[in-house]
């Protein structure tokens, strides 16, 4: 039990002293000129809604191709979860400044996205995001693994092949 309020604890302390010391100001609409009080409609047809204009990031990212695939299950392990979600990942920059690292060995680079991968749970919310970032995309199907059902019995039927050994010990 303390170890779980040891674990709350710092999140207890900044609703504690945000909620507190804030206080809720109502704010007036003014009208100019050339505006009205009617509230924001979406736009019909499923129009896009450019964000990557106020988004921050760096014009030459909008002028790198992105992405979007579903990764293999790992070959480590026989589970699939990790393959069912997509991800986007930049486009690798060819001459981006690499080098090896003095001092530990490692390689470096001077790509900051690189690394950087985002997960999502279909690939329209993939291609929605990338549209809406204003991102050129590229869409990798996943490859279908073909299903074979197999019997234990199978092991067992005859083939006019070469006669099969099965070590038990």
């Amino acid at each position: 039990m303390s170890l779980r309020l040891l674990s709350l604890r710092p999140v207890a302390r900044a609703f504690s002293t945000t909620a507190r010391a804030s206080t809720i100001v109502p704010v007036r609409a003014v009208e100019t000129e050339g505006t009205s009080r009617v509230p924001a409609e979406r736009p019909e047809g499923g129009a896009i809604t450019p964000a990557g204009v106020v988004s921050g990031a760096p014009d030459e990212m909008h002028r790198r191709p992105v992405r979007i695939y579903r990764p293999a299950p790992p070959a480590t392990s026989s589970a699939k979860g990790s393959s069912h979600n997509w991800r986007i990942d930049w486009d690798i920059l060819q001459g981006a400044g690499r080098w090896e690292n003095p001092l530990m060995g490692w390689a470096s680079s001077a790509d900051y996205v690189q690394g950087t991968s985002l997960t999502f749970t279909t690939a329209e919310e993939a291609i929605h995001f990338c549209e809406k970032q204003g991102y050129p995309y590229i869409v990798q199907q996943p490859n279908v693994q073909k299903f074979v059902p197999k019997t234990y019995a199978n092991n067992y039927t005859y083939t006019s092949r070469k006669l099969r050994i099965h070590h038990t010990k």
